[in-house]
């Protein structure tokens, strides 16, 4: 007989951490909508759950001679800047950087975990978040993508916080925040530094499960306090802006992860603009960043669109 997770320690634990409201629902949308190809979420069509397209993709890459390119492509992770301009930063964090790591689908491959840990070393910053995307799949097991974050975690210095993707299961959180990365499920925590303060808000899924709750995340922080959103999607950007944020940071997209030539994507999976979908954006006074992300979904390559680990330099707006 299979064990439910109602009866498992793990289901205490997050009952405790985020409420039984929240947990059941998470857990209730999981076990509906697993694998769903249509509907659901801010988009109809959901390609990562379309598991048949997957053999089409790489058959058709190796026919275009294009699947090993690809394949060395999405362990070629850079690290990129980005400078956020933001009014009234406290002093005490001008020039404070923050590395941002995105989609990482740590099991998609085995060597996806090394891969990462070769980008991560050396780089210098006084902060890292995780936007999401730490499984291959939207269900299943999910001991590989954890066996992978312990990995990539021993290389990450200082704190660490995360939020919870589309690929992502609820009961993760337990294990991960064992590993020493604090989950922010609609939540926020105040950064101090020489005086200064910095809130730091973190959402579940904005995508697929549509389980963020911006309200329960940001009611608490002051008006003229300078705040950052994590969210796994650009999608609620609106949203984001209009709540009060100086700055979101995403993921979601892969910058499409197969593009054309000149970067072009074929699909970005987003229920946005294509211009808040990679990079830099702005949308009133919130600065917006959607990384690329250091792994790959669907198949294990990449084409005109290179993998990210991102360091974003904060600054204070003339």
């Amino acid at each position: 007989m299979t064990a439910r997770i109602e009866d498992s320690p793990i289901f205490e634990r997050l009952r405790q951490r985020v409420g039984i409201i929240h947990l059941q629902q998470r857990l209730g949308i999981e076990e509906d909508y697993e694998r769903k190809v249509f509907g659901q979420g801010r988009n109809f069509f959901h390609i990562e759950n379309w598991y048949s397209v997957h053999a089409l993709i790489r058959n058709s890459l190796r026919l275009l001679l294009l699947h090993g390119r690809g394949k060395r492509n999405a362990r070629r992770i850079q690290v990129r800047h980005n400078r956020i301009n933001i009014a009234g930063l406290p002093a005490a964090f001008e020039g404070y950087t923050i590395l941002q790591i995105s989609d990482l689908h740590l099991d998609m491959a085995a060597d996806f975990p090394r891969a990462l840990i070769d980008a991560v070393r050396g780089v210098d910053y006084e902060l890292c978040v995780l936007t999401g995307d730490y499984r291959a799949n939207t269900w299943g097991p999910c001991d590989a993508a954890l066996d992978g974050i312990r990995m990539v975690r021993t290389h990450l210095e200082g704190e660490v916080y995360a939020i919870l993707g589309n690929h992502d299961s609820i009961t993760m959180v337990p294990g991960m925040e064992d590993l020493g990365i604090r989950m922010l499920l609609n939540e926020y925590v105040v950064l101090e530094r020489d005086g200064g303060q910095l809130y730091l808000a973190g959402i579940d899924d904005p995508h697929y499960y549509r389980a963020d709750n911006l309200e329960k995340a940001a009611d608490e922080i002051p008006e003229d306090a300078v705040s950052i959103l994590l969210a796994h999607s650009p999608e609620i950007y609106r949203h984001a802006a209009h709540a009060g944020f100086n700055a979101m940071l995403c993921g979601h997209t892969h910058g499409g992860q197969i593009c054309l030539p000149g970067g072009f994507p074929l699909s970005c999976n987003a229920a946005c603009p294509r211009e808040y979908c990679s990079g830099a954006w702005q949308y009133h006074r919130l600065a917006g960043y959607t990384s690329a992300g250091s792994g790959a979904c669907v198949v294990d390559v990449r084409l005109n669109c290179p993998p990210e680990i991102t360091l974003h330099h904060l600054h204070s707006a003339a």
